[in-house]
C-alpha cells in the first residue's frame, strides 16, 4: 500500500506551463486512509537539491541518508500534484516499491510548510 511519508520515483508527464516534469521523486502527503481508496494519492514534486542553493519556507531540503535516495532532494511543498495511483506501478516489476521515506520529524515540516501554503493555521 502507498503510505504517508514514502518517496516514489514516478513519471509526472504531460504536464504544462511551470510544472515539474518527468521521472521526478513525490512524496505522499495524503492520509493512509485517502491513500487505501482506489482515488488519486496526494503528493509533494522533489527536485535535486543541487539545483536550488537556497532554502524557502516551502521547501523542504532532506539528504539522501534520511531518506535512501540517491541524492539530496528539495520537496517543492508549492507543487503539489493528485496522481493516480497507477502512476505509482514500477513497468519493470508491475507493483508500487517506494525509493525511500521521510521520518515524522521532517513530515512535521513538511506539514508546517502546507500550512503557510494553504493558510491553514
Amino acid at each position: 500500500m502507498i503510505s504517508r511519508g514514502q518517496i516514489y520515483f514516478v513519471n509526472l508527464n504531460p504536464t504544462a506551463g511551470r510544472e515539474q516534469a518527468g521521472r521526478r521523486p513525490v512524496l505522499v502527503v495524503s492520509t493512509d486512509a485517502i491513500n487505501r481508496q482506489p482515488l488519486v494519492v496526494t503528493v509533494v514534486v522533489g527536485t535535486k537539491a543541487s539545483r536550488i542553493p537556497r532554502d524557502y519556507p516551502t521547501n523542504i531540503r532532506v539528504s539522501a541518508s534520511e531518506t535512501g535516495l540517491p541524492e539530496d532532494t528539495i520537496f517543492l511543498c508549492f507543487q503539489v500534484r493528485s496522481l493516480d495511483p497507477s502512476r505509482f506501478i514500477d513497468p519493470k516489476t508491475g507493483r508500487a516499491a517506494p525509493a525511500g521515506s521521510v521520518p515524522e520529524s521532517r513530515m512535521a515540516e513538511v506539514d508546517q510548510a502546507l500550512k503557510l501554503i494553504f493558510e491553514l493555521p
